[in-house]
């Protein structure tokens, strides 16, 4: 079926512990494949390529499960891709992270006593870089902690010399193409960090507050508007109404008394306006909110800025040096003492925006930034995915990307921080300005600076899949690597991420975009669907549970609940389970080293082998197919699901067991089952290594003698297929299964023997008698066999004397009392679907789950009915 591994002969099974300690593995082993250089990528090879980027982790982060259950997805790509031969190259790197990275050194600082602006910004700007030296990236130890099969002879990170030259040289391109300047707009500002933000790093949550209702003007010609900023009047410049409002026609065009200010302001119509919210009249403030803007430019509005950046108020006047919060009852006191407040609802619950990184509540603010015109490069960005050369996966969220992309509006750039990659662009004595490339020698001189912003972070990560391959420079790297293969990442960042990329992609590379395939896959909840949260006391350390139960059993827990697009549950039971299978994986392969399974020379022909062997060769086949499939659709739970159950169910509880009375046998037939139980498990281990690689590279080098699984052949369908051979297997399956249950029902212990007669006259299963004897523990009937139970199953009859075995009295007394039970449950479901009036209001979810319990009710009357005939009259 494979390739053998190059290396020497068998290991002993001494070399196994009889135990797997994964603390006593893991950190050993991935120290090796790193020193061996299995991860690093050749951009010389003639292998075809394989890329996928890291989603550059913040400087300031650390391993969270969202990063654990993204990078296992990444890994077990790239772990697969590089099995099947294709030179692969899982890019590593970390984002800079210009406000979260400020914040950090800024507090230390305030632990001195100390602000930036005591060091200034050269002193400072050391400072950060000398912060992350000693501080910054402890994700990285992480990573290699849950695994990660990531270059790092590669590593980048956003700030370094070559990414710098990338910015810069990008923002040159723009803005000599007329897509980036700079202008008067609305912003999202941040009080607290003193920056602009944009859009999407702008969190909403449902605050509460208050609604008031004022009269501008007087009795007679006043108009009443609501809001729930009153302290942004100070700088209203309108009262807008909706044109056709028959209320307030005969105003449009005249002014009205501003209250509190001593200014009179116009009324103007538009169609923005909303006539059936409210009182059909709004308060224009064009400098503090989005929508008064875009007014104030149709009607020529002036803007006044009545709020500074520390959101304290700056009108003249008696709120003056006010904050933002103290001067909203301030100002609504004011106003009542005036007899100007017609209404007020408090609370009033309603939608504030927040700050993502600090939690202050933002504040609209017109403000002089650097922006880029999206409208061309977000075209290209939509065009690349309807025409087929980008594809989201799962495709059903290609609505959600095309909403986004088709409705974008110009982005923001510029930070007002000292973090981050600065503005090129100089201003000289006489309003000059001079954006500088890379290679260019910015102007000097008396009176020439430059910008004092600094780029928002995802302009330079937008740029992560080809500026970390050496652009601008025409590098192997990048001809070897770029476009992507695919990225894998959260739907949560489709538009942070995914969308700038697609754009810079498009435009530095010349129409090719930055990956053939986007795979989106959802976010991570505890068990119960909730979002983890430290406020909600449900957030985990994966570091916690690695060193609990081990990286691969992680691992295998995130892989198997990976449905595309769909949010994960994830809880610590969870991840013991998957602890338990990594440890039967363990105790299987030890067995099969103790009995002499081999990888050694050419499988058997299928005449020599038995049934049970040509049925798992079968069954393995299949599941490589199938297994191979679902890596290509991305299905990461299904693979991770057939798999579990492939090795736990059909290699380990069945395949292995059938052959323990074939190996007590010794013989040809023992050693046909020694290689293929060597097979067998050869190629499921390379399969799981993927997705578990710690415990199948131990398992796989102890059983193979072969250097590592991270090299090792990725396993191929052989198309060996023997159907008689699996539905003989589920005959005897089905015999086992069905006399278990009968043995369970019967109060046997799993281990007690009993004598049994079998006949199997005329069946498949003649050739199955010791293994039907020793999985069910069936004695011989001798001499005095009583059958006191006979069990017909599929064409056989097993018939067993259980005297002496179980009380039959009080057996009987037991089925009894449960099939009483059974039989209220089936009255109370019966007499349910019976009543009309029930069936007509009642759900259709309802009415099922009753039926539900009928069909049960029914079954185990059957079944409880036909052990209590079973059993021997007292």
């Amino acid at each position: 079926m494979n390739q053998r591994p190059q290396g020497g002969a068998n290991s002993s099974p001494d070399h196994l512990p009889t135990q797997y300690v994964p603390a006593e593995v893991e950190g050993k082993l991935y120290e090796r494949w790193v020193e061996r250089g299995y991860f690093e990528a050749d951009a010389k090879s003639d292998k075809e390529p394989y890329t996928v980027v890291i989603p550059p982790p913040n400087v300031t982060g650390s391993l969270h499960l969202g990063h654990a259950f993204e990078h296992t997805l990444i890994d077990a790509l790239t772990r697969r891709k590089r099995m099947q031969g294709y030179e692969t190259l899982w890019q590593p790197g970390m984002d800079h992270a210009g406000i979260a990275t400020q914040n950090v050194v800024e507090r230390e600082l305030a632990k001195e006593g100390k602000s930036r602006h005591d060091l200034g910004r050269e002193a400072f700007v050391e400072r950060v870089w000398q912060w992350k030296a000693e501080s910054g990236g402890q994700i990285s130890g992480q990573m290699r902690r849950l695994g990660d099969g990531v270059d790092w002879s590669r590593e980048r990170f956003t700030m370094d010399e070559g990414l710098s030259q990338a910015v810069q040289t990008i923002f040159k391109k723009l803005y000599d193409d007329g897509l980036i300047y700079r202008a008067e707009r609305i912003i999202n500002w941040c009080p607290r960090c003193l920056t602009a933000i944009s859009d999407i790093e702008v969190e909403y949550q449902d605050d509460d507050g208050e609604l008031v209702s004022i009269r501008y003007g007087d009795v007679n010609d006043g108009i009443v508007v609501a809001t729930t900023r009153a302290e942004t009047m100070l700088g209203d410049t309108a009262v807008a109404v909706h044109p056709e409002d028959e209320r307030y026609k005969h105003l449009i065009g005249t002014e009205i008394e501003l209250p509190l200010t001593g200014r009179r302001i116009p009324i103007v119509a538009d169609a923005h306006v909303d006539p059936e919210f409210g009182t059909g009249a709004v308060k224009v403030t064009p400098a503090h909110d989005p929508n008064d803007f875009e007014i104030g430019q149709r009607h020529n509005l002036p803007s006044l800025n009545v709020l500074d950046e520390h959101g304290i108020i700056t009108a003249h006047g008696p709120f003056q040096g006010l904050d933002r919060f103290e001067a909203r009852s301030t100002i609504v006191g004011a106003l009542r003492a005036e007899g100007r407040i017609v209404a007020e609802k408090r609370p009033y619950t309603h939608s504030v925006g927040h700050c993502s990184r600090c939690k202050t509540t933002i504040e609209p603010r017109l403000s002089l930034q650097w922006w880029v015109k999206v409208g061309p490069l977000a075209k290209a960005a939509g065009d690349a995915v309807r025409d087929g050369r980008v594809k989201i996966h799962p495709k059903e969220m290609e609505s959600r990307y095309f909403g986004w992309v088709d409705n974008l509006h110009d982005w923001c750039i510029s930070r007002q921080l000292w973090w981050g990659h600065r503005i090129p662009v100089w201003y000289g004595p006489n309003g000059e300005v001079v954006c500088v490339g890379p290679d260019e020698q910015p102007p000097t001189g008396d009176g020439w600076h430059q910008d004092t912003d600094v780029l928002d972070t995802w302009f330079s990560s937008g740029l992560w899949p080809f500026s970390t391959l050496g652009w601008p420079e025409q590098t192997d790297s990048l001809a070897k690597f770029y476009p992507n293969s695919v990225l894998v990442t959260g739907y949560d960042i489709l538009f942070f991420w995914v969308a700038r990329m697609m754009m810079f992609g498009l435009y530095a590379m010349e129409g090719t975009p930055p990956f053939h395939t986007i795979v989106l896959h959802g976010m991570v909840r505890d068990q119960f669907g909730k979002k983890m949260s430290k406020s909600f006391g449900n957030a985990v350390n994966p570091l916690d549970w690695m060193d609990a139960y081990g990286s691969d059993a992680v691992r295998f827990t995130l892989a198997r609940g990976a449905n595309p697009g769909v949010d994960v549950p994830i809880g610590e039971d969870w991840v013991q389970g998957s602890r338990n299978f990594a440890n039967k994986i363990w105790n299987a392969t030890r067995f099969a080293l103790m009995n002499g399974a081999t990888v050694e020379g050419e499988l058997p022909p299928a005449e020599r082998q038995s049934t049970a062997d040509r049925w798992i060769l079968s069954r393995l086949n299949s599941v490589v197919a199938e297994v191979d499939a679902y890596y290509d659709d991305y299905q990461f739970a299904k693979l991770s699901d057939t798999l579990f159950h492939f090795a736990w169910d059909e290699v380990f509880d069945w395949y292995v067991e059938l052959i323990k009375t074939t190996f007590a046998a010794g013989g040809e037939a023992a050693d046909v089952s020694r290689r293929v139980l060597g097979e067998v498990l050869d190629v499921t281990l390379r399969l799981l290594h993927p997705v578990v690689p710690f415990v199948t590279e131990t398992l796989w080098t102890s059983l193979t003698g072969g250097e590592s699984l991270v090299i090792a052949d990725w396993p191929s369908d052989s198309g060996f297929r023997d159907a008689a051979a699996e539905q003989e297997i589920a005959t005897l399956q089905q015999v086992i299964t069905e006399v278990r249950r009968f043995r369970s029902d019967q109060g046997l212990q799993p281990g007690q023997r009993v004598p049994a007669r079998l006949d199997l006259d005329g069946t498949p299963l003649a050739p199955h008698e010791d293994a039907i004897r020793s999985l069910l523990r069936l004695q011989p009937a001798g001499e005095g066999f009583h059958a006191t139970a006979s069990l017909p199953v599929a064409g056989a009859t097993v018939a067993l004397d259980l005297s002496g075995a179980i009380d039959f009295a009080a057996e009987r007394k037991r089925l009894t009392k449960d099939l009483a039970a059974a039989e209220k449950e089936l009255a109370q479901a019966t007499a349910k679907l019976g009543n009309e009036a029930f069936l007509a209001k009642a759900p259709d979810h309802v009415v099922d789950k009753i039926r539900a319990r009928r069909e049960a009710a029914e079954a185990d009357i059957a079944r409880i009915g036909a052990q209590l005939k079973s059993l021997p009259e007292a």
